[in-house]
Order: C-alpha cells, then structure tokens, then sequence
C-alpha cells in the first residue's frame, strides 16, 4: 500500500513541480508571455474548452471513489492495485487540466485560465493522497 501511496503522490508533486517550472520560466522572462494573445478567436475556443473541462472533472475527481463499481475495485483488488488505477486515473483528471491551464494562462495572458489552474490546485487538497486517506478508501467498511 506504501508503494502505492508514493506513486500517487509522485504525480501530485510532479505536476506542481511542472506548474512551478512553467510559471517560473514565464516570470522570469526565459520564455515569451502573451504570445498568442492577439489570436482572440483561438483564445476563445481553448477558453470554452478549458472552462467545460474544469467544471466537469472537478466534481467527477471528487466524487469517483464513492460510485459503487470503483469502490468495488477499490476494495477488492489485491495490494492496492485498484487504488494505484482509480487514484492516479483522478489524480490525472485534476493535474492535466491544471497545466494546461497554466500554459495557457501565460500563453494567453488571460485571468480566466490562471484562476482555474488555482482551483484545479485548491482541489488537489480534497483528494491529497494522505496515508490515512489511503487505507480509508481501500477499506471494506465504507461500501
């Protein structure tokens, strides 16, 4: 469960670390800001895109662990390989958009995608892979 538990925070710190990279690769001027800026009908497309995927993966990542066929899986796979599966699918749900927010949000220099990015973030607190949040969800007790 240990091993499990270190994997799924590797993911978590490597796209914090992705994110810290980027913005401060843009801060400090190694990398052009704004860029596409002027292109406002590709910023409102990638802006619809991003709003629709933020919304909608935000309340899935949170609540997947309590459908009934995944906390089946949960419960019953053998060593936590249902949690490294279900833990990381989640995880990815709320990482990928959080750094495709935050390119974009330099790219575009647009507000909209840095405030999703911080509330991709904030949400990674509600699902931080703790160990006691570890053996809770594999535990049988909760189904």
């Amino acid at each position: 469960m240990e091993q499990v538990r270190k994997r799924l925070l590797w993911i978590v710190w490597v796209a914090v670390g992705i994110v810290a990279l980027t913005a401060g690769l843009f801060e400090g001027g190694l990398l052009p800001e704004g860029t596409l800026a002027c292109d406002k009908i590709t910023e409102f497309y990638f802006l619809t895109i991003m709003e629709i995927v933020s919304i909608c993966v935000i309340p899935v990542a949170l609540r997947l662990f309590k459908w009934a066929f995944v906390r089946r899986q949960l419960v019953r796979a053998p060593q936590g390989s249902g949690l490294l599966l279900w833990g990381t699918l989640r995880l990815l749900m709320l990482c990928l958009p959080m750094v495709c927010n935050v390119v974009l949000y330099y790219l575009f220099m647009h507000p909209a995608f840095g405030y999703m990015g911080i509330i991709l973030l904030l949400t990674l607190f509600f699902i931080y892979p703790s160990s006691s949040r570890c053996h809770n969800e594999t535990d049988g007790s909760h189904s």
